[in-house]
This record gives C-alpha cells, sequence and structure tokens, in this order.
C-alpha cells in the first residue's frame, strides 16, 4: 500500500520490450535505501515489484496487463517518473489509501496558474469519473491530490508550489496522458450497497438498512 506522497523523481535508464514484458531500468537514490528483491515501488502511480537492484538503480517486469491499461508504455531512457516506496507500518500517512493498481488514464486539458497555486484539469472516460467526487481524494501519476472541481468529463486540482516542483506533475503540458486510481474506499462501498450482483450472496447492506441504523 502506498500514501500518494512521491518521494523523489527518477529517472528512466533503459527500457527493453518483449512480446508479452518489458523490463524497465529506473535510477533512483531514496527510494533504493533499504529497499530489497521483491519490495514495491510506485512508479507513476503504479505498483512494480523490483527484481533487480544495481548501480543505483533498481528494475522492474511489467506485464502486457500494466502497459495497456497505464502511460508506462510510453516511457523512454531519460524519461522522469515519481517514485515512492511502499508505506511502512511505522510511516505517516501523509495522502490516502493507495493500491499501485490504475483504473486507467486521463488526459491534461488545460492548466492554469492562480497565485502560487497551479490548476491542472484532467478528462477522464465514464467508468473513472463514476468515482470522482469534489473535495474527495485521487492520485495522479501516484500522487496523491484533493479534487477541487469536478463535470461530467474531467476534474481539476489545485495543485502548490511544493508539489509541482517534487513530482513530474510540474512539467506536464496539455495533451500529457496521466495515470489515474481512484479512492479506492468509494469502489468498496459501492459494491456493497449492490449485494445482488455478487455471486452466491444472500444479504448485504441496503439503504433501508443504513436508514434503521441511523445513516
Amino acid at each position: 500500500m502506498f500514501t500518494g506522497i512521491v518521494e523523489e523523481i527518477g529517472t528512466v535508464e533503459s527500457v527493453r520490450k518483449g512480446s508479452v514484458s518489458s523490463f524497465i531500468r529506473i535510477r533512483a537514490e531514496k527510494v533504493l535505501e533499504n529497499t530489497k528483491l521483491g519490495d514495491s515501488i510506485a512508479v507513476n502511480g503504479v505498483c512494480l515489484t523490483v527484481t533487480d537492484i544495481s548501480d543505483k538503480c533498481f528494475q522492474a517486469d511489467v506485464m502486457n496487463e500494466t502497459l495497456s491499461r497505464s502511460s508506462l508504455g510510453s516511457l523512454s531512457a531519460g524519461s522522469h517518473v515519481d517514485l515512492e516506496r511502499a508505506m511502512a507500518a511505522d510511516g505517516r500517512f501523509g495522502g490516502h489509501i493507495v493500491s499501485g493498481h490504475i483504473d486507467g488514464t486521463g488526459t491534461v486539458t488545460d492548466i492554469k496558474k492562480d497565485g502560487i497555486s497551479v490548476w491542472y484539469t484532467i478528462s477522464a472516460p465514464a467508468g473513472i469519473m463514476r468515482y470522482i467526487v469534489e473535495k474527495g481524494s485521487v492520485a495522479i501519476d501516484g500522487i496523491s491530490l484533493t479534487v477541487a472541481k469536478v463535470t461530467d468529463t474531467s476534474f481539476s486540482v489545485s495543485v502548490i508550489p511544493h508539489t509541482a516542483a517534487q513530482t513530474i506533475l510540474g512539467s506536464k503540458r496539455s495533451g500529457d496522458i496521466v495515470n489515474l486510481e481512484n479512492d479506492i474506499i468509494g469502489k468498496y462501498i459501492e459494491k456493497l450497497m449492490r449485494p445482488a450482483e455478487a455471486p452466491q450472496s444472500s444479504g448485504g447492506i441496503t439503504m433501508d438498512f443504513l436508514m434503521k441504523n441511523g445513516f
């Protein structure tokens, strides 16, 4: 599990693409501290397993499923990426619950300065917008952000200078593709509210149950 608080920006050293998977090698410093083979590191919000560590770099295998659902397929040598190690049991929970299993991608459609902050507007498909709520949380390229505005087809976030400087968001331009992960709590709630869709389910939480119990 991650929190969406990016620890550092890494640099892609190489990408080797195969018929069923790819191998990505990333240069980093902070996220390699105490990192072992088999540990998880979020790369632009995508949870990857470390399969090799050497020369201040780590390597991860990327499956076709991951490439098809994320922007990782467009990375090449020299690309910058947001990096975060999995949350330690004694760590601070600075962002929100981020699984590293992204739901899909969105497109930056507008970037606008507002005083010291910058507004980013992201368009996304209906399956992602379904779970986007104003003042809720969303992970953009692994960055935990608060949703400030929502329309039927897009949402906007207001980014402070520190976040823009410490992540790759500050280098984004209109038309760029970003990885998106919805707040998982909303998806769990939806599933529990629709028990009839679950096989062999004889019960579940209903609106009538919630009202009777004071919710």
